[in-house]
């Protein structure tokens, strides 16, 4: 049975699932469609063409689909959807996408910590943890199992590749390969997240695959477009070097070095 508590909004036409938990004071909007076994604890704002998943956690004064912060946009009816798991906490805010037809997207089983903004158009995979006040600008791409340190601005469009741990207090102005590991202002990528990595369960066989193809990127003084051209000589490329070098090959804004 879903619980409401009798100081919460929901306006008429929102789709609230079973056995959900809606605390004081949180409004949600006439568009939402929220999933089974959400638990809002107090004071959630839910706004827009938001669609929500499944066994969610959003915490006090979390502010969810409202308008992106885009002077471009002029009140289309645009979107965001939300998948299963996620932890968010409180203050943090996601707007919805800045065009018609296009979504803001977080997956599952991610952990936003307080004060983590997302804007228009980001897309975040799933089994992310992204630490306090990470300020993420549109169009970014964050994908799955990175990490990503507090206090961290990411500038828009930059793609941050899967297993990627990003140190706290950076800013990021270029894309930043799978797997590696870095810090500061201006960014600075120095290794492997090997750690992470370990964690996660990669063999040493892996790990070598990986620090292989990343020396060729970041130790070999070639510049990217040699890096991928020798890269091309190269046969039967791992599952983990087809994931590095395929996302270099699409990297749009110049690779973090």
């Amino acid at each position: 049975m879903t619980r409401i508590h009798p100081t919460a909004i929901i306006e008429k036409g929102a789709t609230i699932g079973e056995d959900c938990e809606i605390g004081p004071y949180c409004h949600i909007g006439p568009e939402v469609i929220l999933g089974d076994r959400n638990v809002l604890i107090s004071s959630v704002v839910i706004m827009g063409k938001s669609e929500i998943g499944n066994e969610n956690r959003i915490f006090s004064y979390a502010v969810i689909g409202t308008d992106p912060q885009d002077l471009k946009y002029r009140g289309e009816p645009t979107g965001l959807k939300i998948g299963d798991r996620n932890i968010i906490r409180e203050f943090v805010t996601i707007n919805r996408s800045n065009q018609e037809g296009e979504f803001t997207i977080v997956g599952n089983d991610n952990l936003l910590m307080e004060y983590v903004h997302i804007a228009h158009n980001c897309h975040i995979g799933s089994h992310c943890v992204v630490a306090n006040t990470v300020q993420m600008a549109g169009h970014i791409i964050v994908q799955d199992y990175a990490t990503i340190g507090g206090l961290t601005a990411i500038h828009q469009f930059v793609h941050i590749g899967t297993y990627a741990f990003v140190g706290g207090a950076s800013a990021v102005k270029k894309d930043i390969a799978p797997y590696t590991r870095g810090q500061g202002n201006p960014y600075k990528t120095v290794g492997l997240n090997t750690v992470g990595l370990t964690r996660r369960g990669f063999s040493n066989e892996a790990q070598n695959a990986i620090m292989k193809v990343y020396k060729l990127f970041y130790s070999e003084g070639l510049n990217t477009s040699q890096a991928l051209a020798e890269v091309e000589t190269w046969s039967d490329l791992t599952p983990e070097q087809k994931v590095f070098v395929e996302f270099i090959r699409k990297c749009e804004r110049g690779l973090s070095r």
